[in-house]
């Protein structure tokens, strides 16, 4: 049997389902499981001879690239796609490929191009999305592994991450504390960098640790800003590392500061220790799932919005102090 999965599209989500697709693999030990991922998330699944097989996908959203995308997958002639995906498209996209079995929920209208629909009702709590992608291979007849996170780094990749610390100066006997002040959803979910230089400064001063400012390329002004108004300069690697450099970079670090991101995630699944700040997202939700994590959040009156750009105050991440923050980081630190 050969049975694709369509991985989510955002970074954190691909981190989060992969507890689903461990549970697809130990439902089925004999297929031949491969991963249909978007360009920009496929190297958090390294092609190797144990894993997976990865096929990178670009962006379907217009019809002549969606049919040029069924065509290409057809020719693979799977047995079943496991849709970890909500739209209506990604549906399309494998009814059109031919794949026989097309499993997922019905969402966002899709119900009559899945052979095996899963129907969601809205939890009355909050469901983080590592139980809601595990609830859809539960409710299609299979059993669910207990849920664990993991990333791996190389030792090559470890290796090339020293070497890029050394090469820009970073003290290799000091801590090393990762600040990831971006966040590609948009600018709600972003602690002002006013707030992030503050805390920089203070883990300068009263933990002397380096502190590496990440990010991607949309977000190096924004590390710029941050790193320029202090004393002591912060070296800032935004927009110059790949998803793999990265990866290395957190596994030398002690620290992981972060707004909710695909990077949160990526440093939760190393178990590398998180302080994360939370706006207009419900961390029960889309939070860290493994200790050692801590989460920023102030209750106010508008939460949740899930608006991209906040438009009144953004209370509920002004209202976040850098000292508060600071305490938290500190416990990691000792």
């Amino acid at each position: 049997m050969k049975i694709v999965v369509r991985t989510p599209n955002w970074i954190g989500d691909a981190i989060l389902a992969l507890p689903a697709i461990e549970g697809l693999k130990k439902n089925f030990p004999q297929a031949e499981i491969w991963l249909a991922v978007s360009d920009w998330v496929k190297d958090l699944f390294p092609a190797d001879d144990v894993g997976p097989k990865i096929i990178p996908l670009g962006r379907v959203g217009h019809f002549k690239n969606l049919r040029n995308s069924a065509g290409h997958l057809k020719e693979f002639g799977f047995d079943v796609a496991l849709l970890l995906t909500n739209s209506f498209a990604s549906a399309l996209l494998f009814y059109l490929a031919g794949v026989p079995e097309r499993w997922g929920y019905r969402r966002d209208g899709r119900s009559l191009l899945l052979s095996k629909g899963v129907l969601w009702k809205e939890p009355a709590e909050a469901l983080h999305l590592v139980h809601y992608y595990l609830n859809l291979i539960e409710s299609l007849g299979l059993k669910t592994p207990a849920p664990e996170i993991r990333l791996t780094v190389t030792a090559e990749e470890k290796s090339q991450a020293r070497a890029k610390l050394a090469a820009l100066g970073i003290d290799a006997k000091k801590p090393l504390v990762l600040l990831n002040p971006g966040a590609a959803y948009g600018p709600a979910k972003r602690w002002p960098s006013a707030k992030f230089a503050e805390l920089a400064g203070i883990l300068q001063g009263r933990k002397n640790v380096e502190v590496l400012i990440t990010g991607s390329a949309g977000e190096a002004e924004l590390a710029e800003s941050i790193a320029s108004s202090l004393p002591v300069r912060p070296k800032s690697l935004a927009g110059k590392t790949s998803l793999r450099e990265l990866l290395g970079l957190m596994s030398q670090s002690v620290l992981f500061v972060t707004n909710d991101s695909g990077p949160m995630h990526m440093a939760n699944a190393l178990r590398v220790p998180v302080v994360a700040i939370f706006g207009p997202t419900d961390p029960k939700i889309t939070g860290p799932f493994h200790p050692p994590s801590a989460v920023h959040k102030k209750d106010v009156p508008c939460w949740p919005c899930l608006y991209r750009c906040c438009p009144y105050d953004h209370r509920c991440m002004t209202n976040i102090s850098a000292e508060e923050v600071f305490e938290s980081c500190a416990a990691y630190l000792g």
